[in-house]
């Protein structure tokens, strides 16, 4: 028997993009997928699938930032690295940003129609499998900080709403659910601290050892 791969795919959060720096990534020792795949040990392999900026479908028009819609690249990234076991997804923040003009809602159909039944549904090449998924609710933004009121308005509701309608998603569809938007976050308010990394990590240890596989 192969070893359990689990792919964990989103954006800088994945990355671990350090608080309010200049594009600084924390250390292998620190990262969560990294920090997880110790804890979970030789058995397990985890699979980092990151991109600054990334959404759920929204095209982000900066200059250098072409190809951050999540949807499009999903599909390509899974059997690129199949076989796959389990999909973490941590998505949900780039697409509450203003100028995208997304509620809640909208952002729960995008997930769960684009993503979660996507990924449920996509058949192993290699064997008679299919995936399972964990989905993982992020930071409640502040948007009154210098780093998000301009960028993220009105995303402090919004992202609270998100917890429940990702909850209700991953129960609806027989997913896995971890609640992470309690975890401590750097000085722009977004991004996880060290400590938060490892905090996660710990979490979805204790939640993957309980999933059947």
């Amino acid at each position: 028997m192969g070893k359990i791969r689990i792919l964990c795919f989103g954006d800088s959060y994945i990355r671990g993009y350090t608080s309010w720096s200049d594009h600084e990534r924390l250390p292998e020792t620190i990262r969560f997928p990294k920090k997880l795949q110790e804890l979970l040990g030789s058995k397990f392999e985890i699979i980092e699938e990151w991109l600054n900026s990334r959404t759920l479908i929204s095209e982000d028009k900066r200059p250098g930032k072409e190809g951050r819609n999540g949807s499009s690249y999903l599909i390509p990234c899974i059997d690129t690295h199949d076989p796959l076991d389990l999909v973490i997804l941590m998505l949900w923040t780039n697409e509450l940003k203003h100028t995208f003009q997304n509620s809640p809602e909208e952002i729960g159909i995008l997930l769960e129609q684009l993503f979660v039944k996507v990924i449920l549904g996509r058949k192993s090449q290699f064997k008679n499998t299919y995936p399972q998924v964990l989905i993982i609710s992020l930071p409640i933004i502040n948007d009154k900080t210098e780093y998000a009121w301009e960028r993220y308005i009105g995303a402090t509701s919004k992202s609270q709403k998100l917890i429940n309608i990702y909850s209700e998603i991953a129960e609806r569809n027989n997913c896995h659910f971890v609640n992470a938007s309690n975890l401590k976050v750097g000085i722009d308010w977004v991004h996880f601290t060290k400590e938060s990394h490892i905090k996660l990590a710990e979490m979805l240890h204790k939640k993957i050892e309980s999933i059947i596989f």
